[in-house]
């Protein structure tokens, strides 16, 4: 079988990321927040600009994109899926809006930190926009992935394993099989 697996929100625990940096950065730049968890764009969890999240980003994208760890478990599990399937990184991490002297580093930041995360993989596809086309130009038979629209578009074709998060927690239907950590992953791929 050939899984495809999100990174950010699947991989890392994005959420706790955004809310505990995000307050930081706030609290550090007199900014007033108000948390939604719910919310999906940076921006919107937590109550601020566009303008703000980005400079969130500018400052803290470094540090979440090459030490910030994986979710617990993901790389025992990955190992483990790794034996009888090939694992396709199917990620939308690309160059767009990062600062002048980050441009050109993303694809050695996410390879830095599956390496050093443990992360075993066949290959990286990076993504922009829907990535179910990317999916299908692969033959990835299920995704793993956290974000609501990618969700919706994936599930019309292929099955998704949603990685639950507060601001997926509404997204149901055919194809879409809600996983709360690594290891209920592997018990449901096994069942398969």
């Amino acid at each position: 079988m050939r899984i495809g697996i999100d990174m950010d929100g699947v991989l890392t625990d994005l959420t706790r990321f955004v809310t505990d940096y995000g307050i930081k950065f706030c609290y550090e730049n007199n900014i007033k927040y108000r948390i939604h968890p719910e919310e999906y764009n940076e921006a919107s969890a937590l109550g601020v600009s566009e303008e703000n999240a980005d400079k969130f980003w500018n400052k803290y994208l470094p540090y979440y994109a090459t030490e910030y760890p994986s979710r617990e478990f993901a790389s025992e599990v990955i190992k483990k899926l790794k034996e009888n399937n090939e694992i396709y990184i199917v990620t939308a991490r690309n160059e767009d809006g990062l600062p002048q002297e980050l441009h050109g580093k993303m694809k050695g930041f996410v390879n830095a930190w599956l390496e050093k995360n443990e992360i075993q993989y066949d290959e990286i596809i990076y993504t922009k926009g829907s990535k179910l086309p990317f999916c299908l130009d692969n033959n990835i038979d299920i995704m793993i992935e956290d974000a609501p629209m990618n969700i919706k578009d994936i599930s019309t074709k292929i099955p998704v394993l949603c990685f639950d998060n507060s601001y997926n927690k509404g997204i149901e239907g055919e194809n879409i099989t809600r996983v709360y950590s690594w290891y209920d992953v592997l018990r449901v791929i096994e069942s398969k």
